[in-house]
């Protein structure tokens, strides 16, 4: 059977975007750096794919390995029961933010659409169920940090989320399991104005690690730099 052309990764070399154009740079101009980062075909053709300048023609193996030397200690968890969309913004997210690791529970194919080929830079790791993740949490010395808006959830915006934690999301729709409450450490949720019961989960997600950042990380430029 045909794979699913949403679960395929985007083509960096062809340089697609959100935007619909193509971004970056083209071949390196004058003599080639001799550092051993920079990717020789990057250098030769263009470099288009979705990084900050920092990267530009080094090769994946060399940003991943640069990234590994500052990611921060929280990880992502979503559950994965019914094939969930947004997957792929909350692993593209957790890359924004430089999580260590993005845990996958439940079934473990899912789009990878909206990732924008950032899940070739982050750790992922899959869990069968619910029970797998919470013992890699307690081996790990990771609190549980649920992210609910049902009953007994603390506001975030009141929170100091823990340094070493595990945010745990999840699917769009029935939200977390039982399990996943009931196992949690800290439930918080996400204070709302609106009509509507929920929040889409990768935007959940996006606020959530933002809150962890806005407590324990650096601030740093638009590109990335500090």
């Amino acid at each position: 059977m045909e794979a699913d052309p949403a679960d395929r990764p985007l083509d960096e070399a062809a340089g697609p975007t959100e935007w619909g154009t193509s971004v970056g740079v083209g071949p390196w101009v004058g003599p080639w750096p001799e550092d051993p980062r920079y990717d020789r075909e990057l250098l030769a053709a263009g470099d288009r794919r979705n990084v900050v300048d920092r990267y530009r023609y080094w090769s994946m193996a060399a940003v991943v390995a640069d990234l590994d030397t500052r990611r921060h200690p929280f990880h992502v968890a979503i559950e994965n029961f019914g094939h969930d969309l947004n997957i792929g913004t909350v692993v593209r997210t957790a890359n924004a933010f430089l999580a260590a690791e993005v845990h996958v529970v439940g079934r473990r194919r899912w789009n990878r659409r909206g990732a924008m080929v950032t899940d070739r830079y982050q750790h992922l790791r899959h869990h069968a169920d619910v029970g797998g993740l919470l013992a890699f949490a307690a081996g790990a010395g990771l609190t549980v940090v649920a992210v609910d808006n049902g009953p007994g959830a603390v506001p975030l915006e009141t929170v100091d989320l823990p340094e070493r934690c595990v945010l745990v999301f999840g699917e769009e729709g029935p939200g977390l399991t039982a399990q996943a409450r009931d196992g949690a450490d800290l439930t918080v949720s996400i204070s709302q104005y609106g009509s509507t019961r929920s929040l889409n989960a990768g935007v959940a997600a996006g606020i959530a690690m933002h809150g962890w950042v806005r407590r324990h990380a650096t601030p740093v430029g638009p590109a990335g730099e500090s």
